[in-house]
C-alpha cells in the first residue's frame, strides 16, 4: 500500500513538473526517495512561505549552500547533521527540508520526525526542482542568483540550463 501511494503521488507531481525538469528527472527521484517523509512540491512550499510562518532547512553541505539556497533556509547539512542543531526550533511549525533532489533531506526529515517535529515535509526534487521551476535563489551574501551547485557532473545533468547556471567545484 505504501509503495502504491508513493507511486500515485509521484505520478501526480510529475504531471506538473514535465515542462521544467530534464527528461528522466522524476524517474531518478523515484529511485532515491522512499516516501518516509511527506512530499511537498516547490510550488506548495512557495505558497506556504507566503501564507504562513514555516521553517526551511537545507540539508546540503556548506559549499553547496554558499553557491545558492532558498531565502530563509537554515543550513543544517547532512554529513554532520545532529538533532541538537535544531533543538531550539518550534516543533509545532511546518518544517520543509530540501537538498539537491530529496534523498538527504528525507533522511534528515526522518530524524526530525523521530525527535517530535509534527509537520515535516521533504521538498520533492530539492533545490534542483526549485531552480528548474524558476523560483528565486540567493547566494551566501543574500543576493539573488541563478547559480546552483550541481554536486558533481553526474548530478548536475538534472539542472535545467535554461533556468539556472550549474556550478561544480
Amino acid at each position: 500500500m505504501k509503495n502504491y501511494l508513493f507511486t500515485l503521488i509521484l505520478f501526480f507531481i510529475s504531471l506538473t513538473l514535465l515542462a521544467q525538469n530534464p527528461k528522466g528527472f522524476d524517474s531518478m527521484c523515484k529511485g532515491y526517495i522512499e516516501g518516509t517523509v511527506p512530499l511537498a512540491t516547490p510550488k506548495q512550499m512557495y505558497r506556504m512561505m507566503s501564507a504562513s510562518e514555516i521553517i526551511i532547512l537545507d540539508a546540503r553541505e556548506t559549499k553547496e549552500y554558499n553557491v545558492s539556497h532558498i531565502q530563509g533556509a537554515i543550513k543544517v547539512g547532512y554529513d554532520n547533521f545532529t538533532i541538537t542543531s535544531v533543538q531550539n526550533l518550534d516543533k509545532s511549525k511546518p518544517v520543509y527540508v530540501y537538498c539537491s533532489i530529496g534523498y538527504r533531506s528525507e533522511k534528515v526529515g526522518e530524524q526530525l520526525q523521530k525527535a517530535g517535529f509534527k509537520k515535516v515535509y521533504n521538498v520533492y526534487g530539492g533545490i534542483f526542482n526549485w531552480a528548474n521551476s524558476g523560483y528565486v535563489l540567493i547566494d551566501k551574501n543574500g543576493k539573488s542568483t541563478t547559480k546552483v551547485h550541481g554536486y558533481n557532473n553526474d548530478w548536475s545533468q538534472w539542472l535545467n540550463g535554461e533556468k539556472c547556471t550549474k556550478i561544480i567545484d
